[in-house]
């Protein structure tokens, strides 16, 4: 040590000085106390609970085996799971059909287990309602959302009768999405680049959203449902207020053309997406919910060409990141400053999956510690898989920090608190002793049927004017043929056509009928200028004509019930179409209102 300060005293020069190995020593303290010019980022090992969390897929006889998967395309997850009952979409001829198993029945299925099978066409997403265990929806390519009730126990026949059905969309409803705190309210997106609020109680629509330009890849809600956040096919994120749908805040997501999806991280006022970038690399972004024209990071992920799925645990701040396609799930712990993200570990799989259901917390095994359960739907062979994240830990006693308090059955606010602007945080319950937090144990109760007024067939109507008719008593009259009254057919012949076309406007105006080509005007025109109106009765055509024989316009009369349903259908689109702009009118002067408010209070 000596002989290395002497060399460093002749390299600085300083021989001669005083005591020239105390000033050497002086010199390195001093640097030593030094502060750095800026905070440096800590590369060593952080510090977590959850760095060790490792995934254990079930044995095979816990597995679910022999399910027919679907093989459709579409980009969701064909899987819902609860702590009573399993839904799989499975692969069907014709129509649309899921199964529904008790999560107990594991091992191989029987080839001709009960399915739901009400839909026409493939169905596209399928989630059970967080409030009712034994109440599911599902939509599908006939452009309807059903809701079906399945008994305790399964299945033990081929369930046909839903509880509700939604009509709304005009092409294939893609993804399903429940209020997290509000009872009997669902959100569907379809093709048609819609979201709507549905009150299922009512059986109808709550608001339509109406803002996006193309295809809808995915929604989410924040933890009360004041907010709903989706991703579109023109790469824009956008955060609406799903009531009103106005639109909080919008900005370009990923620069990729395939899919993108987005999760509200909880409470937090930030978002999650995964997306790709424009060289077609895997990444993920966090976002603050208020301010959506740049991300508060951008990770790059992989160079793979599956959808990244994100699922977000609110108890334990932990994302997964699952690939379609691909057996890797990633998983990350949310920091609330910068870099937002901190990476765990991965759970690795040779076996490709399709889709995955995740389990509430509600329903996972606190005893050995899980803290997340998927159920993996196998891409090559027909098998669902669970699998469990489990956090190591020696002792075998309820581990209070991996457990708080989570979302039970308890809706926080009924449909019409919600829809009436009212907001409030979930219900929760504990995990140790299955109460409510504020008193009460975890029930979940049979919904009521709801079943619209349904209108006799056109048949059997015909068929009960028939009898109606044969039924009734014939009088005969035995007068001369001079004597028999003749003033109705007198009346007709002098009001000639005119009356008789006056006649067929009263019917169609009381039935609330009116062709797109015959409109309020023409009949104004005509009750103001009745001479001059002809009816030709062969060809069953109205000509309107003016004092100058200018023909103002020729209306075709509906001459029966087809034709009468056809017009009563165009009328119906137009004025859906109507609503639907003067909706978006209103939503452009609240947000113009909403603008002008912000710059007054600037």
């Amino acid at each position: 040590m000596i002989r290395i300060k002497e060399e460093l005293v002749e390299k600085l020069g300083l021989e001669g000085k005083d005591d020239p190995h105390n000033l050497l020593n002086n010199m390195v303290d001093v640097r030593a106390c030094y502060k750095p010019s800026e905070k440096s980022w800590f590369r060593g090992v952080r510090s977590s609970k959850f760095r060790h969390v490792y995934g254990v897929p079930a044995k095979r006889e816990r597995c679910y085996d022999n399910i027919k998967i679907t093989k459709n395309a579409h980009d969701s997850q064909f899987c819902a799971v609860n702590p009573k009952f399993l839904a799989v979409v499975t692969e069907v001829a014709g129509g649309g059909a899921f199964l529904v198993l008790p999560l107990d029945n594991t091992g191989r299925l029987d080839f001709n287990a009960s399915r739901v099978t009400g839909h026409t066409g493939p169905v596209l997403d399928i989630k059970w309602n967080p409030f009712n265990d034994n109440v599911i929806a599902s939509c599908s390519d006939d452009c309807t959302v059903k809701l079906w009730h399945i008994p305790d126990g399964g299945l033990s026949r081929n369930l046909t009768d839903w509880l509700v059905e939604l009509q709304g969309h005009k092409r294939r409803v893609a993804y399903l999405e429940w209020h997290p705190v509000a009872e009997n309210v669902l959100f569907s997106a379809g093709f048609d680049h819609l979201v709507i609020v549905w009150d299922i109680n009512r059986g109808e629509a709550v608001s339509v959203i109406d803002r996006h330009p193309n295809v809808i890849y995915s929604m989410s809600l924040n933890r009360d449902g004041s907010l709903l956040a989706t991703t579109c096919k023109d790469k824009k994120l956008r955060v609406f207020e799903p009531r009103s749908g106005i639109v909080v805040s919008e900005g370009v997501c990923h620069a990729g053309t395939k899919a993108s999806k987005v999760v509200f991280l909880g409470g937090s006022g930030r978002l999650l997406t995964t997306g790709f970038s424009r060289h077609s690399d895997r990444q993920y972004a966090i976002w603050s919910q208020h301010d959506l024209s740049m991300p508060l990071t951008c990770e790059t992920i992989d160079s793979s060409s599956g959808i990244v799925f994100p699922y977000y645990d609110n108890d334990t701040n932990m994302v997964f990141l699952a690939g379609k396609g691909d057996g890797n799930i990633r998983y990350y712990e949310v920091a609330n400053e910068a870099p937002w993200l901190h990476y765990l570990s991965q759970f690795i799989s040779g076996n490709p999956q399709r889709g995955l259901g995740i389990m509430p917390k509600r329903g996972v095994n606190t005893s050995i510690c899980e803290v997340y359960r998927f159920y993996k739907l196998h891409a090559t062979r027909g098998m669902c898989e669970p699998i469990s994240m489990i956090v190591p830990r020696k002792s075998d006693q309820f581990q209070e920090d991996l457990y708080p308090d989570t979302i039970g059955t308890t809706p926080a606010l009924s449909a019409k608190d919600w829809i009436s602007g009212m907001n409030s945080p979930p219900i929760l319950i504990s995990l140790k002793t299955g109460a409510l937090s504020t008193g009460g144990s975890i029930t979940t109760h049979k919904p009521r049927v709801y079943k619209p007024a349904q209108m006799p067939p056109a048949t059997d109507l015909n068929t009960k004017k028939k009898f109606a008719f044969l039924s009734t008593e014939t009088v005969p009259d035995y007068r001369p043929v001079e004597l028999h009254d003749m003033s109705e057919k007198s009346q007709k012949t002098s009001s000639n056509q005119s009356t008789k076309f006056h006649e067929l406007q009263q019917k169609f105006g009381s039935a609330g009928l009116q062709t797109p080509r015959c409109s309020t005007k023409i009949y104004e025109l005509v009750s103001k200028f009745g001479s001059y109106t002809h009816y030709n009765k062969k060809s069953n055509i109205v000509t309107t004509t003016l004092n100058d024989n200018k023909v103002l316009e020729t209306v075709d009369i509906p001459n029966n019930e087809a034709e009468l349903r056809v017009a009563f259908a165009r009328q119906t689109d137009e004025l859906r179409l109507v609503r639907r702009q003067l909706a978006n009118s209103q939503l452009r002067v609240k947000e113009l209102e909403e603008q002008v408010r912000k710059l007054q209070s600037h």
